[in-house]
């Protein structure tokens, strides 16, 4: 009997695990500091403006002791450092063009090697935004014998949105946001880490939100599709308190923790039918 496109998409997703574990020896043996035990993390963190994002991604890296990849924050910090990607573009943005697929993936790439923070893992915030990045994400990873874990989107009705946006406060450096209503600093108008002043954007009014919110569930219902299709998609309901929205995001890392690998499913197939 022919193989089916499911058996074809199994068998790719246990070769894309054997390289993985195959990777993580060989950097092992020539280095002696990959951490063979501890938990990793390799995930897409989807969600609208007001969604909860820069409330929880924190705790996701503090929880794994991965990298926090905003792609704003990337572009521009790469730009102020002037690397070859950077003046890339920075030049493209002064021409007030769109800064390319190739330099964005360039920029994790970048990130993924020289960043001590991604050793064990990411959270990426802000891309992919359409279904030829994710594809091209997915790509550069597969050369680097890793794939994504999940891709989570943060979900909630866009009029909930409105009374989130306008509360938000910002720490700028850090990315750090809380909300004057459900998330207050500790102290009036004050990082919680820092002490450093925050901010409100001028871009967080209900008009500019609801421009906003149309751009993205444009874009993202696709790349939802993507990651569905994957069978890495999950989608946590962000309404709830942030405490709660934490409880969820646990329980699908948990969910995936139990759940036995491609890998030794397949294997354990095939010892079966030799039996």
């Amino acid at each position: 009997m022919a193989p089916s496109l499911q058996d074809v998409a199994s068998l790719k997703d246990l070769v894309n695990q054997l390289q993985d574990r195959i990777n993580k020896i060989e950097r092992s043996m020539k280095g002696g500091s990959e951490d063979m035990t501890g938990e990793r993390i390799r995930m897409i963190l989807m969600g609208p403006p007001g969604a909860g994002k820069g409330t929880q991604a924190p705790k996701i890296k503090e929880k794994f002791c991965a990298c926090h990849l905003a792609t704003g924050d990337m572009l521009r910090s790469q730009v102020a450092a002037g690397t070859p990607l950077g003046l890339a573009a920075k030049k493209i943005m002064n021409e007030g063009g769109l800064v390319s697929d190739e330099i964005m993936i360039g920029m994790i790439k970048d990130e993924l090697e020289n960043n001590m923070e991604c050793r064990n893992g990411f959270i990426l915030d802000g891309f992919p935004r359409t279904v030829l990045q994710a594809d091209r994400l997915d790509s550069m990873l597969a050369a680097r014998g890793e794939r994504l874990d999940h891709a989570i989107q943060l979900e909630i009705d866009d009029a909930l949105l409105v009374a989130r946006i306008t509360g938000r406060l910002i720490h700028p450096s850090s990315g750090r946001s809380y909300h004057r209503i459900f998330n207050p600093p500790k102290v009036n108008m004050k990082d919680d880490v820092t002490g450093e002043p925050l901010i409100q954007r001028s871009d967080d009014n209900a008009e500019t939100l609801k421009k906003r919110l149309g751009t993205y569930h444009a874009q993202t219902a696709p790349v939802v599709g993507y990651y569905k299709n994957k069978g890495i998609w999950r989608g946590i309901d962000a309404s709830q308190e942030p405490g709660q929205v934490w409880k969820s995001l646990l329980d699908v890392f948990n969910e995936k923790k139990q759940q036995p690998s491609t890998a030794s499913s397949v294997l354990a197939s095939v010892r079966l039918a030799k039996q």
